[in-house]
């Protein structure tokens, strides 16, 4: 599933793209992309509205509309595991798994496309009622060092699954928190309310750099599915220490990497820098 670096490398390239253009028609190919609205509800509340602006929270994408300047809703996305954003000249083959497309103004497409059909594009009104319950940006100001520490005292959860709680901090997923609890030296089945002040200190600073470090790279492109709108693979992958590395070296000690289950969530780790 695309993570935080992945979608906001999705939202930088596709945000030029869109911002003031209008939308004209709608061709709904899947339904359930559009979250099971009757097609017709779907092109009348997005036919003929401005794309304002286009950004990120969590891992979800925002579209905001308006209407002569009125606020019209919001295109809320969700690429799940297989998900694609493209804009592209109206001859371009969107190919089998168009699940909808949007005609902009300056005669292109705006295309989600979805091979599993697990992907959302949605449009509301209300957006807090969908994402009001989302934790900090791990690369906002609201995510501080010591709101972090403290956020871990107060729980009594194990490391890799509170992480991965979306209320707890946004974005996160299995790749990065591996990365970072990594990068931390802590053991995903760690304990939070256990964790040191020093080492809660490491782990907010491994998170900010391992994602950042993502985003520079365009995310990580660890199986087919996962192109950039442009059609490029990320490289973040070719930098990954523990994730998908079971029996490989560690590169920082050498001792052979683990696979362990944590949660149902496949969790992978070095035994010797990363003790409990």
């Amino acid at each position: 599933m695309p993570e935080l670096p992945e979608v906001e490398t999705v939202v930088r390239l596709i945000r030029p793209r869109l911002v003031g253009r209008t939308i004209g028609a709608a061709d709904v190919a899947w339904r359930r992309t559009v979250g099971g609205a009757p097609r017709g509800r779907f092109e009348r509340a997005v036919q003929g509205a401005r794309i304002a602006q286009v950004w990120r929270r969590g891992k979800f994408i925002a579209i905001d509309l308006e209407r002569e300047g009125a606020l019209a809703g919001w295109l809320v996305g969700h690429l799940r595991m297989t998900g694609r954003l493209h804009v592209e000249s109206a001859s371009w083959d969107a190919g089998p798994y168009r699940r909808l497309s949007l005609d902009l103004d300056d005669g292109r497409r705006f295309h989600f496309i979805d091979v599993r059909k697990f992907g959302r594009l949605v449009h509301v009104f209300d957006l807090p009622a969908l994402l009001g319950a989302l934790g900090p940006e791990p690369l906002g100001e609201e995510f501080t060092a010591e709101g972090f520490a403290d956020g871990l005292r107060s729980r009594r959860r194990r490391l890799k699954p509170l992480l991965l709680d979306q209320a707890f901090v946004a974005g996160l997923g299995n790749i990065y928190a591996d990365e970072s609890l990594h990068r931390a030296g802590l053991h995903p089945l760690a304990r939070s309310d256990r964790v040191g002040r020093a080492a809660a200190l490491r782990l907010h600073a491994a998170i900010r750099s391992v994602l950042r470090e993502a985003i520079e790279r365009e995310g990580s492109s660890f199986d087919a599915f996962y192109r950039t709108p442009e059609g490029r693979p990320g490289r973040y992958q070719d930098e990954f220490q523990v994730y998908g590395r079971e029996g490989e070296p560690c590169l920082t000690c050498g001792e052979p990497i683990t696979r362990i289950v944590v949660g149902q969530r496949g969790t992978h780790l070095c035994r010797r820098c990363q003790r409990r």
